[in-house]
């Protein structure tokens, strides 16, 4: 009894001793965080690990030699093999689905209607509709796909296709608002509001500088994160009153957008699953071990593993032994994943990346995390940098960066290129690819090069709104002259249900203009990860902990209509080392 009471007693001091101390010290000086007596310096106190969008699976990073791993039967030589470093990311799981773009649609023809009768800009919705006329053929009968491949419930889990660069960009602005949007309601910071239009919209931009005009909750007696600050409650209305969520809260997911080249191409090789230690078993020509496109395992032997084009007039094979089961893009999910829990990254439909096309070279590429496109981006304020702008539709308007722009009176320059190092101007597309700095014989005189800078500048003068599909302007010269290659042409990887085998290494790469789409293109978004570059959660940890992934999944339907549900995972490193005969 008296062990019990003074269990009680310690249990009540220690409780009494965290009461006083409920606020962490600074290190270095002393002063209370998170305290509105000291100051108020707000330090998120219960982050532990990145959320991740639904659907996507986390990509640890790492070095491989990226390029191309078979013959180059195009003759092109556009991809020689060189290691570079990938930072960690996440990635869909599945290329983007009709289903999902369906929601998409639906959104923008509810918020911002379909025609001037029920909507203010009807332009967004029909500038997102992917082109469905893709499917037609001038000697072939496809006009059942036509009509039927994008709405029909037969093809909702298929991927969409039609849908060009631009549009797929608009679909990651798009799904990143809506997932911090619910985030943000069922951390109970904003009300449910079906009836936003225009810009009353919900943007992740907009809201975080303050400029989000939509229904914020304010009585909110029992928030998760981040705490609520007695300063903010406003006397005999508010219960407490909810500041609005902040980027250093961490409670916000990222924007998503496009993958690049190089994450394409790391995530699609799979090397997690072909390592041993720190070296490399065997270097990989699809996402699979071996040089054949069939399967190895016993129980499904002999069947393709992707979905893709065997020969001239061969897309599925006999009937009775059809050998990929899929005369068009297969459904997302078939077939089986990579190494990194990734679905269909050779075969079924090609995808869009972030880069511009070049011809590759060794002199081109960075060695950690190479991307061709850079366009350096600010916020558009007004001349005191007081406030934000933001148009119409409810985004944030950007502008790129300007070594001229001048602010309020004092005439004070804030994009002062002039003095940085790692770059000298906003549009770095062309960097030793025809910018001044890489000309084997720069211009002569001062006159010259100012005539150089000028017609650059009228070449690639671009603007951007947020909003992708509908703000977007480009100027070019009746004179300019262009090619298929140009600032405007972006990266395709991976083959589709239409390739030989050849296209479904992921070292291959071809190219289209980022306003066009094709029957076999499609895409799928990534996340960048922020933090440490392995995983920390605990349960992603025990999920992937000594996984053995050299060999393909074995599946438990012939049909291929397969889910991580019906598949039963790897065998364990540790034991496959001593021999042991794991069975799956």
């Amino acid at each position: 009894m008296k062990i019990k009471y003074l269990k009680n007693l310690f249990i009540a001091f220690v409780l009494v001793f965290m009461s006083c101390n409920k606020y962490e010290k600074s290190s270095t000086t002393g002063w209370n965080y998170n305290d509105p007596k000291q100051g108020g310096f707000e330090v998120s106190d219960n982050y532990k690990e990145q959320p991740a969008p639904p659907g996507m699976v986390f990509i640890e990073g790492g070095t491989f030699t990226m390029g191309r791993t078979e013959q180059d039967v195009m003759h092109e030589w556009n991809n020689m093999p060189k290691t570079v470093t990938i930072s960690s990311f996440y990635m869909d799981a599945t290329e983007v689905r009709n289903i999902d773009y369906l929601e998409y649609l639906h959104w923008l023809k509810r918020v911002y209607g379909s025609n001037y009768d029920n909507g203010s800009y009807p332009e967004v919705y029909w500038a997102a509709l992917p082109d469905t006329l893709v499917w037609r053929n001038k000697l072939a009968y496809n006009e059942p796909l036509v009509e039927y491949y994008l709405r029909h419930p037969a093809y909702k889990n298929y991927p969409v296709v039609g849908v060009s660069w631009d549009q797929a960009m608009a679909y990651c602005d798009w799904r990143t608002n809506r997932v911090n949007e619910r985030i943000l309601i069922d951390n109970g910071y904003l009300w449910e509001d079906h009836d936003q239009v225009d810009e009353m919209i919900f943007d992740t931009d907009a809201y975080l500088w303050g400029q989000y005009e939509g229904r914020v909750r304010r009585d909110v007696p029992n928030l998760k994160s981040p705490e609520i600050h007695n300063s903010d409650r406003r006397p005999g209305r508010d219960k407490a009153a909810a500041r609005r969520v902040q980027l250093k809260d961490g409670i916000l997911i990222n924007r998503l957008r496009l993958p690049t080249e190089a994450e394409w191409e790391y995530a699609a090789l799979g090397l997690i699953g072909n390592t041993d230690g720190a070296n490399i078993d065997e270097r990989r020509i699809y996402p699979w071990d071996g040089s054949s496109t069939r399967n190895r395992e016993k129980t499904n032997r002999g069947e393709n593993m992707a979905n893709f084009k065997r020969g001239k007039g061969d897309m599925m094979g006999i009937a009775g032994d059809l050998n990929d089961h899929s005369d068009i893009p297969a459904p997302v999910g078939t077939y089986w994943p990579n190494d990194y829990g990734l679905y269909n990254m050779a075969g079924n439909v090609s995808e869009w990346c972030l880069d511009v096309y070049r011809p590759m070279l060794e002199s081109d590429v960075s060695d950690f995390n190479y991307f061709r496109g850079n366009v350096y981006q600010t916020w558009d304020e007004d001349v005191d940098r007081f406030k934000v702008e933001k148009d119409s539709l409810g985004n944030m308007v950007w502008r790129n960066v300007d070594n001229n722009t001048v602010w309020g009176g004092n005439k004070k320059k804030v994009d002062n290129l002039n003095q940085r190092r790692n770059y000298s101007e906003s549009y770095n597309v062309n960097y030793l690819d025809g910018e001044e700095p890489s000309l084997l014989q720069t211009p002569k005189n001062k006159e010259d090069g100012s005539d150089w800078k000028k017609s650059k500048d009228n070449k690639n003068n671009k603007t951007f709104s947020t909003d992708r599909m509908y703000e977007k302007t480009i100027t070019m010269d009746k004179g300019d002259k262009s090619s298929l290659i140009n600032d405007d042409t972006r990266v395709l990887k991976g083959g589709s249900w239409k390739d030989r085998a050849y296209w479904m290494a992921p070292g291959s790469r071809r190219y289209l203009n980022e306003e066009q789409a094709a029957d076999y293109v499609g895409f799928r978004c990534v996340m960048d990860r922020v933090g440490p570059s392995t995983n920390t959660s605990k349960s992603f940890q025990r999920k992937n902990s000594d996984l053995d992934r050299t060999k393909p999944i074995k599946a438990t339907e012939k049909t291929k209509r397969r889910n991580d549900s019906q598949i039963k995972k790897y065998r364990r490193v540790n034991k496959r080392k001593q021999g042991l005969n794991i069975p799956y």
